[in-house]
């Protein structure tokens, strides 16, 4: 007869068989982990597993065996009867077909040859090791004394559909608590556990689990590769150095003979030429249409520039718990796009994101897919126009003697305002200098903004001038005479008012190159122009419409998020918009990054050699499609002229003239503190139609600061005369004093 512990073992089995059925589907698994707010290590520990082990088994990579599965059935069917699965939802709308990545817009990454017609649908990657973050603050890490770990703030936004290959979001925060654990730090408080032990293994984790990435913003571009935020522990965790040493932080990148470099190069990875430096892009050759690249930002090797992502004066970032970071880049790259490098290069790559240059079209012969050019986009890179390039650029070489400072006539001058006068004594009555400052102004002047997207066609023999074509024209501008200009009847000092021909706001002198739209506002004005020559573009677009509005309303959430919505108007505007920076930090942060963005892709449309090579040779910002300095002169010719416009309808409307100009922040004396006291209204209380309107849209005007006259004429005299103080007002507090 079988003794009793042997009928036991023998029941014991027949459940571990039973047992062998009743596990559920990997993700049910994984689901009923995370309701329960448990961890992988958690019930690794109690079932006396490797927490690997469990991610494997909530992957689907592998399955537990006796006498495991039976104890972990136990659990899963114990965590079913609390945590019911939901009820299914009604299927979704199929998405749009995707066209193959290598048939779109250019990508830093190497095409794979040949090209392919759309893929299936991918199959779902193993999930990654998951788990939720605490409810708790966790104990800060030993590694920076003094930062504080908090759990990422979830950010109420517009729903949207999750792509479920990037359903981790598009980024991650790699960072290394006390216990060596690795984790990645995703967006809406997500953790993943990190098993990588290596660069390479890193990369191929995030490839194939991590499950991180954005869908692409134009459906004939490409989708965004993940990016990696390593910290200073996960440094120190893969052998990177906390610093780069002064000879390879000028070279921007590690030495070539790095153990990390080293490494990748073992594993099969590739990297791009700028090497391993502060964005460091490392892949694998692609799988037929699919990229296969990692983007890794070392963040203690100034890849986010405190100038552009932080607070410069005190850095938040470097002591930011790697939760907070996620969410921060996370916010931004939902909003505006997932980082690319500074947010000047990210601004110029949303242009590319959302007007892609190419589109996969089907031959109706073949049947298969080949590259065809969109015509809304810039496809080529075109031939320059001396007039509108750069003094090192390779076609001016042999063109002027050494040293030689082009003249408006040699060279197209369309930049941002830099002017100032004296003081009248009826002004000086005035106790305070009141300063205020258009909101994203460059991006606002891109809005509507006819640009040329072909190559130039040059125009000689006195052509009529059409404002329906973009371009540079040559042009004397002297003889117009602000003073004769009548705006709703009544005229202007003109004296008192830059000209709106030069950023110096001096009259100018014989003819110049000028933008369309600098010409344009000169026919406005009701001035006759007769262009000596031109080099205008045939094919034009709103190229810059998409980009405009992606900024615009970017920046519109996240001055919302801080309490500073569109219908606030006059004193509630001004108070809101006083303590929006303390509603909350990381928003103020994102809003310092928002604009940054709009301003710096401006200026890449016209990016100068950073010494690469020598003068006169050509460098690699003049090898892109959207190396335009037409364009940029353009925007900046339309902010400048569209500022001039609304400075001519505040003088008419109320006498009232600006003191000094510097880009976008105007300076107006005034008998009070507040712009309230100085901007002009109707009868009715409304600003004045066409002059500067308080408010947080893109193109309204906020307070940028108050301070005496006083304190200006103290600077003056300190200085020996009068210079352009409108950047010098930068707080609001009516009552600083000198120097704040």
């Amino acid at each position: 007869m079988p003794t009793e512990n042997e009928l036991f073992s023998a029941v014991d089995a027949l459940l571990e068989q039973v047992a062998q059925d009743d596990l559920p589907v990997p993700a049910e698994r994984k689901r009923l982990r995370e309701a329960a707010g448990l961890s992988q290590a958690q019930i690794a520990k109690a079932l006396n597993a490797r927490r690997e082990a469990v991610g494997n088994w909530e992957s689907g990579k592998t399955e537990p065996r006796p006498p495991k599965r039976a104890a972990y059935a136990r659990l899963l069917e114990g965590l079913a009867a609390r945590f019911p699965a939901p009820a299914p939802e009604a299927p979704a709308a199929a998405p749009a077909p995707m066209v193959p990545e290598a048939l779109t817009g250019p990508a830093p990454v190497p095409a794979p040859a040949g090209e392919a017609p759309p893929p299936p649908p991918p199959a779902p990657a193993p999930a990654a090791a998951v788990r939720p973050a605490p409810a708790a603050k966790p104990a800060a890490s030993s590694r920076r004394p003094g930062a504080t770990k908090s759990v990422a703030k979830k950010t109420t936004t517009a729903a949207a559909v999750v792509d479920p290959r990037f359903e981790n979001g598009p980024l991650a925060v790699i960072d290394v608590d006390a216990d060596g654990q690795v984790s990645a730090y995703c967006v809406g408080g997500l953790v993943l556990d990190v098993p990588a032990k290596t660069i390479p293994a890193l990369v191929d984790w995030t490839l194939v689990e991590a499950k991180l990435g954005q869908a692409r913003l134009h459906r004939n571009g490409r989708d965004a590769d993940p990016i990696l935020v390593l910290t200073v522990s996960a440094l120190e965790r893969y052998g990177l150095p906390a610093a780069l040493s002064e000879e390879e932080r000028r070279a921007g990148r590690l030495a070539a003979g790095h153990k990390v470099v080293k490494q990748i190069e073992r594993a099969g990875l590739q990297m791009t030429q700028r090497g391993f430096g502060p964005w460091a892009r490392v892949y694998r050759d692609p799988e037929g249409s699919k990229r296969r690249c990692v983007q890794l930002c070392i963040l203690p090797w100034n890849a986010l520039d405190a100038r552009e992502w932080d607070k410069k004066d005190d850095p938040q970032l470097p002591t930011m718990h790697p939760a907070d970071l996620a969410r921060y880049l996370g916010l931004y790259a939902a909003r505006v796009m997932t980082p690319r490098g500074s947010t000047a290069t990210t601004g110029l790559e949303l242009m590319t994101a959302l007007r892609p240059p190419t589109r996969a079209e089907k031959d109706p012969a073949t049947g298969e897919f080949k590259r065809a050019f969109n015509d809304d986009a810039l496809t080529q890179v075109h031939p320059v126009v001396e007039c509108e390039v750069p003094d090192e650029h390779p076609i001016l070489k042999d063109k002027f003697a050494r040293h030689h400072l082009r003249t408006p006539a040699e060279m197209l001058m369309e930049e941002a305002y830099d002017w100032c006068r004296p003081l009248t004594d009826e002004e000086c009555a005035n106790p305070y200098l009141v300063a205020v400052d258009i909101n994203m102004s460059y991006a606002a002047a891109a809005n509507g903004l006819v640009v040329g997207l072909n190559g130039p066609t040059h125009l000689t023999g006195n052509p009529k001038f059409d404002a329906s074509l973009p371009g540079s024209w040559l042009v004397d501008l002297s003889h117009v005479d602000l003073s004769r200009v009548r705006i709703n009847g009544r005229t202007v000092d003109g004296d008192r008012l830059p000209s709106p021909f030069t950023p110096t706001g001096e009259r100018p002198s014989g003819p110049a190159w000028y933008a369309t739209p600098t010409v344009a506002y000169a026919v406005e004005l009701g001035f006759d122009v007769a262009p000596i020559e031109a080099y205008v573009r045939t094919q034009t677009g709103r190229y810059l419409d998409s980009w405009y509005k992606r900024l615009r309303d970017a920046y519109v959430a996240t001055m919302a998020d801080m309490g500073v919505t569109t219908d606030l108007q006059g004193q509630e505007f001004l108070e809101a918009m006083a303590r929006r920076k303390q509603v909350d930090p990381t928003m103020a942060l994102l809003e310092t990054a928002i604009k940054a963005t709009a301003k710096g892709a401006i200026g890449k449309l016209r990016q100068r050699s950073r010494g690469q090579v020598p003068y006169y040779e050509p460098y690699p910002a003049l090898e892109r499609v959207n190396w335009r300095p037409d364009i940029r002169a353009a925007v900046l010719a339309s902010q400048r002229t569209g500022l001039h416009r609304k400075l001519m309808k505040t003088a008419a409307a109320a006498d009232l003239y600006p003191t000094s100009i510097g880009t976008d922040a105007i300076v107006y004396p005034s008998p009070g503190p507040s712009p309230l006291d100085v901007l002009p209204t109707t009868p009715e209380g409304k600003p004045v139609p066409g002059g500067f309107r308080l408010g947080v849209s893109p193109g309204m005007v906020k307070h940028q600061g108050t301070q005496t006259v006083l304190w200006a004429e103290q600077l003056f005299e300190e200085r020996g005369g009068v210079f352009n103080i409108s950047n010098l007002i930068k707080t609001a507090d009516p009552t600083a004093g000198e120097g704040e």
